[in-house]
């Protein structure tokens, strides 16, 4: 159907270009002055004339002149006629002469130096020149002198639809939030068309969309393209391609077109919560670690990107939230857990936490698709470190009798070890000074302290001090991992 339609139009138009371009200038008289008139090689500009359009006219006679139109990228076989020149001087009184001169004269434009006749010798493109300007001139045939004082006038090169629509700054790349309501803007586009935006349709332009729909449309004359359809997701699809096209015309058949592509990058916005991968979270750390030491870290997974999927994370709940702390690592996007304060596996071997996690930024327009913070649950086991033993008291005063017999007991001393109650513990003693006693131990929690060798004490020193300065007791495991003294 559509090539049917061409030919029929075609067949309407042809004979009348043909008879538009081969039908001779008309030459008329003036009726009120006699001034010869010089047309246009348009019958349709014969219509058109006016007084304004006419720029000399002398009172006897002269040229009366108007522009003259020859059509664009017309070639074949004979040159052109473009117009005619005429004066009004009686031809029987003298020979006139022709002469052209200006623009293209010569070498675009001939002239009839007979006739008056003008005709374009060569193709003309609108697009490299639209208009030329020349001078016209009637001299004698013998003398050459100017019978008539010359005159200015315009040719004019009429538009065809020769150029196609171009989009001089594609490809082009645009941004759109996600999740934007129907009929936001996205960006807009231009072409160009080289042709005369004065003359027909030949640069009325108009837009369509050949690729990138339901997604987006577009405005057909001012080419602003905006989102066809609401919400939509950027973790689901972030980026779109769109192929616009540019047609001439009006954009009606036979024009032509021009394309370029348009990709469109979803932006992020928080419409994501945070989501714990999952809900609970083993770790085991030793009663003696240091205050300050990592423990374990949870992560939060947020399906949105940047600032929007930041979260903090908080201990809410638990039995352990006196002895641990956790804190955000911005970079790592997840919880860092630390010790805070000592362990002691004896007094509890196992904690429960409960940890937060939730977005720091929040876009009131989706609060609706919250909460966005989610929770998960954290044990942590304290696993037992090989303590020395303890002394029940940290110092012991004994008194003896100087002339105690060896191997009496003078005292007793208790030791404990914290990890295991039962397990077993060796004693022994060491002496500063021999010079004042020696006493023995035997291998037993309880020592009995009995008396060894001894000496008379120094003057105004009694035994019990003396033995509360130099007596060193220890007691150790029997695998000897731990001493206490």
């Amino acid at each position: 159907m559509p090539e049917r339609l061409s030919a029929m139009l075609l067949d309407l138009w042809t004979p009348l270009i043909i008879l538009w371009i081969t039908l001779p200038p008309c030459i008329y008289m003036a009726p009120m002055n006699q001034s010869p008139v010089l047309m246009s090689g348009s019958p349709l500009e014969l219509n058109r004339l006016s007084e304004e359009q006419r720029i000399l006219n002398r009172s006897k006679r002269g040229w009366v002149w108007n522009q003259m139109f020859v059509l664009e990228e017309f070639s074949g076989p004979e040159p052109i006629l473009v117009g005619r020149l005429h004066t009004d001087l009686d031809p029987g009184s003298k020979k006139i002469k022709y002469i052209l001169s200006g623009d293209g004269a010569g070498t675009i434009f001939q002239i009839n130096d007979v006739t008056g006749d003008i005709h374009a010798i060569k193709r003309l493109d609108r697009e490299e020149k639209a208009e030329y300007t020349l001078t016209a001139q009637a001299v004698d045939w013998e003398t050459n002198k100017p019978l008539e004082p010359p005159s200015e006038f315009i040719i004019k090169v009429q538009d065809i639809n020769d150029n196609a629509p171009e989009f001089l700054n594609g490809p082009y790349h645009a941004t759109v939030p996600e999740m934007s309501i129907l009929g936001t803007s996205v960006t807009n586009v231009t072409a160009t068309d080289a042709d005369d935006p004065v003359y027909g349709n030949s640069a009325k332009l108009v837009y369509s969309i050949l690729e990138g729909q339901p997604y987006f449309s577009i405005e057909p004359e001012t080419a602003i393209i905006k989102t066809a359809l609401p919400n939509m997701d950027r973790e689901a699809k972030e980026e779109y391609l769109v192929v616009i096209q540019a047609k001439d015309m009006g954009g009606h058949s036979g024009g032509l077109s021009g394309t370029t592509t348009l990709t469109v990058t979803l932006t992020d916005v928080n419409d994501n919560p945070p989501k714990f991968a999952q809900s609970l979270y083993h770790f085991s750390v030793p009663e003696d670690v240091v205050l300050g030491t990592a423990i374990g870290r949870v992560k939060a997974n947020d399906q949105d990107i940047g600032e929007n999927a930041q979260s903090s994370y908080d201990i809410i709940d638990g039995d352990g939230t006196a002895l641990f702390e956790i804190t955000s690592d911005a970079q790592a996007q997840d919880g860092i857990i630390r010790l805070r304060k000592p362990l002691d596996f004896e007094t509890k071997k196992s904690y429960t936490l409960k940890v937060e996690a939730a977005n720091v930024h929040i876009d009131p327009r989706f609060s609706s698709r919250g909460p966005f913070k989610d929770t998960a649950t954290v044990k942590i086991v304290v696993e037992d470190a090989d303590e020395p033993p303890v002394f029940s008291s940290p110092t012991y005063l004994l008194e003896v009798h100087e002339n105690a017999a060896l191997n009496s007991v003078i005292g007793q001393v208790t030791a404990r070890d914290p990890d295991i109650t039962s397990s077993p513990i060796s004693s022994s003693e060491r002496t500063q000074d021999t010079a004042i006693a020696t006493f023995v131990t035997s291998s037993s929690v309880g020592e009995n302290m009995k008396t060894g060798n001894k000496r008379e004490p120094r003057r105004g020193t009694s035994l019990a001090i003396d033995l509360s300065r130099f007596v060193l007791l220890s007691a150790k495991n029997p695998q000897g991992a731990q001493r206490y003294s």
